[in-house]
């Protein structure tokens, strides 16, 4: 008995109160209609390249750092931000071309932009210094 009077009541309550009706009604419709906030980061293309990189066939290195490269350049004009690892990505593609002081600075920019990759790009110019890497290594390779 208890149960049927109180959905009941509840209801009743609610179209007793055409206001509380109207206001929740407004906030739903506004809340529709809020901006969506902005990407943090431009992923435009990014995630096809590391796909590719890791795939293994098709593009070249020299290609993908050309792709990569025109993209930077795209979202740096747009004012916009590159996403995580994008720069070391970079770097790893200079490192299999054999251009170790580009790699290197690939590496320390994704260091600065990303306080949380020190220690894995640490270890990846640790590895760099230590071993040199053949021009057209395939991917994968060990760096």
């Amino acid at each position: 008995m208890g149960r049927g009077c109180r959905g009941s009541s509840l209801k009743a309550a609610t179209w007793r109160h055409p206001a509380l009706l109207v206001v929740t009604m407004t906030v739903l419709l506004l809340g529709g209609c809020a901006q969506q906030r902005k990407p943090m980061y431009q992923w435009d293309g990014y995630q096809r390249q590391v796909y590719e990189y890791l795939k293994g066939d098709g593009t070249g290195h020299a290609e993908q750092l050309g792709v990569m490269l025109a993209q930077a350049e795209k979202v740096r004009a747009s004012g916009q931000t590159l996403p995580p690892g994008f720069r070391a990505h970079v770097g790893m593609l200079h490192l299999q071309l054999g251009n170790l002081d580009e790699a290197r600075r690939g590496f320390e920019a994704e260091k600065a932009a990303f306080p949380e990759s020190v220690p894995f790009m640490d270890f990846l110019l640790k590895r760099m210094n230590a071993q040199p890497v053949a021009t057209g290594a395939a991917p994968g390779a060990a760096v």
